[in-house]
């Protein structure tokens, strides 16, 4: 038996799992982090990255030999360093804001239809890499003077493993200097913001091989949320995901790039296979569920609201929630818009605020996949929100697809040892070995219940809104 190690580092904690060649869980650890934060910046110390990555290897490796590792990422964060591979500054986190000015000024240089025909990026925004940089070279010179080397997170720590300075497409796919079409770095825009393609990796594919750590086989992964999808089966069209966490992703593959629409905000991503996918998100979801338990049912637990949601007829006997606590990003863009309760009367209960807010989500759900156009028959369901039985028959009943969930919670772990598995050669192919090793726990199939009413009050109330 070959055992493979999956890492996923995301925002604020960084897992760690090994799998055997078959895709079962054996070992695993989480590692908590806090981010500095002042205003719009928020930084980490890079190294650290590294050592909590080294902590969590010596924890899960004890007493087993490991075949191959790769390691996915969230995308944006960006490390400068010099020729060493020393950081010169805190690593610059992908929340940070700092850039609003710089990425105005490439805004109004290129304009968002260029960007995007290059990129896959429908906006340009402070958190983009290219922004990022502009603003190292306008208000910290020196650091830019003495950067040779320029990282996203995943090719810092391929580096610190390996002593290789590579990255993988997916990863670049969102700093809006990476042409996607193309696969090569994108010139124009790098003269914009004043670097050369010197101080940027070796571009290589998902999955591939690019050096050893103790003699252990280190492979190139994917960025966290393609990673996630890869652990989660979805590898073409007949199915696409949906983690309801705090927020809710929605993803899809695609083999076209979809032509510029001005309206749209959706981003255009390489995918793991030199395809394509698509991304939507929303800033509130099970935040919003989050947010109602620990402000007026502080005394409940998440089971507790579910029974009660379950005692409401669908619709909520009118009761609509808006769950833009956050504003509202796809497929409307609102940063503005504001969450509230309609229609509520007299009749109505603790459980139908619940039941409203879970029933809003899945309107959101809907919603996205409405507007991409999806017509799989299947959506693999993830993130806590995954947990909730109720929640999942009512994102079945909303969007009359079948709704399955994961024997495996973590995707993106399982989605990087599996690149690892390809890139040793343990696997010939990524989805032959998914339909293998990704194994479904349940799956929801819509009841018969109609929520054409309830999704039409939704629309409705967003009107007035958003």
């Amino acid at each position: 038996m070959k055992y493979l190690l999956g890492a996923d580092i995301g925002t604020t904690s960084l897992k760690c799992c090994v799998f055997d060649e078959n895709g079962n869980l054996f070992k695993s650890t989480t590692k908590d982090y806090t981010l500095k934060v002042s205003g719009d910046l928020v930084e980490f110390p890079a190294n650290d990255y590294f050592e909590l990555f080294r902590e969590a290897f010596v924890e899960v490796s004890k007493d087993i030999e490991i075949s191959g590792i790769a390691i996915d990422t969230q995308c944006e964060t960006i490390i400068f360093a010099d020729e060493n591979g020393n950081p010169l500054c805190d690593a610059i986190v992908w929340l940070d804001n700092r850039a609003s000015q710089e990425a105005q000024m490439i805004k109004e240089h290129f304009g968002n239809e260029r960007v995007y025909e290059v990129t896959g990026q429908p906006e340009i925004t402070a958190t983009w890499p290219a922004a990022k940089i502009l603003w190292i070279k306008q208000n910290k010179p020196d650091i830019l003077n003495k950067t040779k080397k320029i990282f996203l997170l995943e090719d810092y720590l391929l580096y610190r493993l390996t002593g290789n300075f590579v990255t993988e497409k997916t990863l670049q796919s969102s700093t809006i200097y990476f042409d996607i079409k193309n696969d090569c770095w994108w010139d124009e825009m790098l003269s914009f913001i004043g670097i050369s393609s010197e101080v940027l990796p070796e571009i290589h594919d998902s999955g591939v091989k690019v050096g050893e750590y103790k003699g252990i086989p280190v492979v190139t992964s994917a960025m966290d949320q393609v990673a996630g999808a890869i652990g989660a089966g979805v590898v073409d069209d007949s199915a696409v995901s949906e983690m309801t966490g705090t927020t809710m992703v929605v993803f899809s593959t695609t083999d076209k790039f979809p032509e510029y629409n001005p309206n749209s905000i959706i981003p255009c991503h390489k995918n793991y296979d030199g395809n394509y996918c698509l991304l939507c998100w929303t800033p509130t979801a099970g935040i919003a569920l989050k947010w109602f338990k620990n402000n007026l049912c502080e005394n409940f637990d998440f089971k507790e609201l579910d029974n009660l949601a379950k005692e409401v007829n669908p619709g909520c006997d009118g009761l609509v929630f808006l769950p833009y606590l956050c504003g509202s990003t796809m497929p409307k863009y609102n940063p503005d818009a504001k969450g509230a309760f309609m229609g509520l009367t007299m009749e109505h209960t603790r459980g139908h605020f619940v039941r409203s807010i879970l029933e809003s989500v899945a309107d959101m759900l809907k919603a996205n996949l409405d507007y991409l156009g999806i017509n799989s028959k299947e959506i693999r369901s993830m993130g806590g929100g995954a947990s909730s039985p109720l929640w999942c028959q009512i994102k079945a009943d909303m969007t009359g697809k079948n709704i399955a969930i994961l024997e495996n919670n973590e995707t993106a772990c399982l989605g990087s040892a599996i690149l690892a598995g390809v890139g040793i050669g343990l696997y010939n192919d990524v989805k032959e070995i998914a339909g293998k090793n990704i194994k479904i726990k349940k799956t929801y199939v819509p009841s018969g219940i109609d929520y054409t009413a309830q999704y039409k009050n939704f629309c409705d109330a967003e009107e007035k809104i958003v």
